[in-house]
């Protein structure tokens, strides 16, 4: 029988559903898992959520093993095989632009043959006095191919390594280095030590723990508290759910409504004598049959209404939705609301009738059922008003989530159904789709939400009365932030990718609209949470459009500062374009509306696509495209071919992450590197896969031409990258006439970026635009991460943005934070940092002088916003 080739074990997560998931992937692709609670020598790969002070993390390391995240195994179940490990690898964040992989410097010497593991040749006197964590530290030594003794050792063995907890003047005396058992994990990650319970600083000497003291430990887990606290808070609040009534507070008055003569009514016609019925039976604990409302429904969506009945049945069922609320009764309620709320024909559960709702709101197409044409303004408004509803149901179900800790403390509490039950939920995920936000009907809702703005924003006033946009935009915050606080407790980095993923779905969505649409559409986003990914990836979509690259750092003051100002100058000479969509998407549909099963893509002949080469849209089994394998073999012909295409990615990524930037830099392919670097946008110069970038490719491989071209491109910020072994570009070329070839080609890279920058603003709309955006990633950045007092004078001794400023004037940055492991303590010194960088007003060269010099609206804004973090810099400073 041929052996297993992916042997799993488990660490670190203890929701059973979760892990029986992801047992049920391992077995379904092929592979095998086994269970307890120590590390086994037949494992193959360790999925673990983060770094573990777990046994098992730590002898796969020592082992030189494959430790990835479960995503691993979940994007390789979607993906019918298993992927590259590469990508999911467990990585430890040191600091904001590098990450240390422990587990990869092992493994890479293993695969190589160069060791069989971690403490090869270790000949170790184990003295742990514990038995249990005596066996322990034996199988994690033994999993390193170390050789173990206990207490004497052999006559014959010459022992190595002693290993003692505590140590103790026995341990000292005898003829070996003594070590705490600590040193384990300083021989495995170096100087970013992890603190995995073996009580390091009782271990010891004095100098040591002074020097651990120096780190400033106890600052990181303050700012880590802080930043749990701050993340894991509710951000929308709607107060005006705080009246409604308590279903479990009994109410005053026995209330009998006679509703038998509705059903007649219906039937003989008297639709406007039934709903008067009906709105004088609205009474806390009294729900009408379902049956009249659905029939009032079907009624109203005929067209035959008057726009009087349609504002009382409006009327009746906000009323109905204040006496009842169905987020704090039984689950009968909230089955009752879901039988009323579809559309009376479909029965597909709520989202059809929202989707019909927006779709007849916008262009009278695409509904679920052919509807009256063309678009009767009487039903458009119920439409309108029927979102409203709805918002406000599921608002409700948001703010019963938030606000559950003190509503009604003295009342028992409603039956605490999970929140898989809910509305929001049975809307806008299936069962499969609850830990990813980004569904298929989110997708959907992203997609009107860009019509509606480009019908409200770009058309004038002739539809801005409706609000469409306006009200999808509130809820999508509800629905992410409903999400978002289900999963933030249990796997923030599940929550930080659903919000990545939304994020650049909906940049890519409105990377056609013109820049003042882009603008109105952030704006109006509520939630702070979402407005800060969305400004984010529309930010630098926008910027990637317009040849400027960015780093994929994670979002902070600095990059802000650092990486996003630069930015301006190039949105300022961008040429302008008259691409963007000003008006409403067209539809192949007639103004009677069509079936479900006409939504496919038309497909449109043009040039571009018969000219496409062959093999254009095929991906091989290493997720490569055409343009990866045509940069690989130097087929200039071919990614000319591509490049001209419209709507060409020159980023895309292969499944192991590498762009066929990347690609063409590793195999040598001059021709290729010049093509896609003279291609509009310009590829991202700075994206690296493990640590390498194109630049470290093309060195590595000892193609300086190309090296020097990417230098002339992009200038010496390339110079300053770092790869996983903290080797820059420079440090991979040992001759001394290479490096200053590379120097002075970097030096001409900045010299042309330089001469780039003019006073002259060639497109004040998109520079208008890229201020505005700005300045409210500065606004929301501060209010949804930054630390109190940021952007505030009067600090006070006691605050952390003032101990950080203390520490940060002592002491920099490197040595305050060279413990730390927390990557958002350290996004969070780096903010001060910058602030007090603000304050000696050096940010000032980051901002291009046609920047400067433009009087537009927005961007005197951004710079007033800028003095004012100068400003606020400098009061910190002063009472420091």
């Amino acid at each position: 029988m041929e052996s297993c080739t992916h042997v799993f074990q488990i660490s670190g997560i203890k929701a059973q559903d979760k892990k029986r998931v992801l047992i049920k992937g391992i077995y379904q692709l092929g592979g095998k898992y086994i269970g307890g609670s120590v590390y086994k020598h037949c494992t193959t790969h360790l999925i673990t959520p983060q770094v573990l002070p777990s046994e098992k993390f730590l002898a796969a390391c020592a082992a030189g093993k494959w430790v990835v995240t479960p995503n691993y195994v979940l994007e390789s179940m979607k993906n019918g095989s298993w992927l590259p490990e590469g990508p999911y690898e467990v990585a430890i964040f040191t600091s904001s632009s590098a990450a240390f992989y422990p587990v990869r410097q092992w493994r890479e010497k293993v695969t190589k043959g160069q060791i069989t593991g971690a403490f090869q040749g270790w000949r170790v006197l184990l003295m742990v006095q514990e038995p249990n964590r005596r066996a322990m530290f034996k199988r994690l030594l033994k999993a390193g191919r170390a050789e173990v003794y206990n207490c004497p050792p052999p006559m014959y063995t010459s022992i190595t390594h002693v290993m003692a907890k505590p140590v103790t003047e026995k341990s000292k005396s005898l003829n070996s280095p003594c070590y705490p058992v600590s040193h384990i994990v300083q021989h495995l990650f170096g100087s970013n030590r992890l603190d995995v319970n073996f009580n390091e600083m009782d271990d010891l000497p004095s100098g040591t723990k002074a020097n651990c003291l120096d780190g400033f430990s106890n600052l990181e887990a303050e700012l880590r508290n802080f930043a749990v606290k701050k993340e894991g808070r509710p951000r929308l609040c709607f107060l005006e759910f705080l009246g409604y009534r308590d279903p479990h507070r009994p109410f005053t008055q026995a209330i009998v409504a006679d509703l038998s003569n509705i059903s007649s009514m219906i039937e003989c016609g008297l639709v406007s004598e039934a709903l008067d019925s009906i709105r004088s039976a609205v009474f806390p604990g009294v729900l009408p049959p379902a049956t009249y409302l659905i029939s009032l429904i079907e009624y109203s969506q005929q067209g035959n209404a008057t726009s009087l009945f349609l504002r009382n049945f409006h009327q009746v069922m906000v009323n109905l939705l204040i006496t009842n609320p169905p987020w704090l009764a039984q689950n009968s309620v909230k089955k009752y609301y879901a039988q009323v709320l579809q559309c009376p024909r479909c029965k597909m559960g709520l989202w059809p009738l929202l989707e019909t709702a927006i779709r007849y709101c916008l262009t009278n197409s695409d509904t679920c059922h052919p509807h009256p044409g063309p678009a009767l303004p009487a039903l458009v408004h119920f439409y309108c008003d029927m979102l409203a509803l709805c918002l406000m149901l599921l608002k409700g179900e948001l703010h019963s989530v938030n606000s559950r800790d003190f509503m009604f403390p003295k009342q028992p509490r409603a039956s605490s159904a999970p929140a898989s039950g809910s509305l929001i939920y049975g809307t806008f995920w299936t069962v499969w789709e609850r830990t990813t936000l980004l569904s298929c009907t989110v997708k959907k809702l992203l997609q009107l939400l860009t019509e509606a703005a480009i019908m409200e924003f770009a058309e004038g006033a002739e539809k801005r009365e409706l609000y469409l946009a306006d009200t999808l935009l509130d809820l999508l915050s509800v629905l992410v932030e409903f999400w978002c606080q289900q999963h933030f407790k249990l796997n923030q980095s599940l929550v930080e990718k659903g919000l990545k993923d939304l994020s650049e779905h909906l940049a890519i969505l409105s990377q056609d609209l013109c820049p003042a649409v882009l603008v109105e559409l952030v704006c109006r986003v509520h939630s702070t949470r979402l407005k800060l990914v969305v400004v984010d990836a529309i930010f630098r979509n926008l910027c990637c459009r317009n040849g400027f690259t960015v780093g994929d750092e994670p979002l902070s003051l600095k990059k802000i500062v650092c990486s996003y100002l630069p930015a301006l100058g190039t949105l300022a000479q961008s040429p302008s374009f008259a691409s963007y969509k000003t008006g409403r998407t067209s539809h192949s549909c007639t103004s009677q509306g069509t079936s479900r099963t006409g939504n496919a893509p038309v497909t449109e002949e043009s040039p571009e696509r018969e000219n496409a080469p062959r093999g254009m849209n095929r991906v091989n089994a290493a997720g490569e495209t055409l343009l990866h394998r045509a940069c690989k073999r130097n087929q200039v012909e071919t990614v000319l071919q591509i490049l001209a295409l419209p709507g060409t990615d020159v980023n895309v990524k292969d499944h192991a992450g590498w762009t066929p930037l990347h690609e063409a830099c590793n195999h040598g392919s001059t021709e290729c590197v010049r093509a896609l670097l003279h291609h509009h946008p310009a590829p991202v110069l700075t994206d690296q896969v493990a640590g390498v970038s194109p630049l470290h490719d093309a060195l590595l491989n000892g193609h300086l031409d190309i090296a020097k071209m990417l230098l002339e491109h992009a200038g010496s910020v390339l110079l300053q990258q770092t790869d996983g072994d903290r080797q820059t570009p420079l440090d991979l070329v040992s001759a001394l006439s290479q490096r200053e070839e590379l120097l002075r080609s970097a030096q001409a890279g900045d010299s042309a970026r330089t001469n780039k920058d003019k006073t002259e603003v060639l497109n004040l709309p998109l520079l208008e635009a890229g201020s505005s955006l700005l300045a409210h990633l500065i606004f929301s950045y501060q209010k949804e991460r930054g630390l109190p007092g940021l952007t505030q004078s009067g600090n006070r001794p006691h605050t952390l943005v003032y101990k950080l400023a203390a520490a940060l004037e002592k002491h920099s940055l490197q040595k305050v934070t060279s413990d730390w492991t927390d990557q958002r303590a350290v996004r969070l010194a780096e903010d001060v940092e910058t602030l007090l960088r603000l304050s000696r007003g050096e940010h000032k060269e980051q901002v291009s002088a046609a920047a400067k010099e433009c009087r537009g609206e927005n961007t005197v804004f951004l710079m007033e916003a800028l003095e004012n973090l100068q400003a606020n810099g400098k009061a910190l400073v002063a009472d420091l």
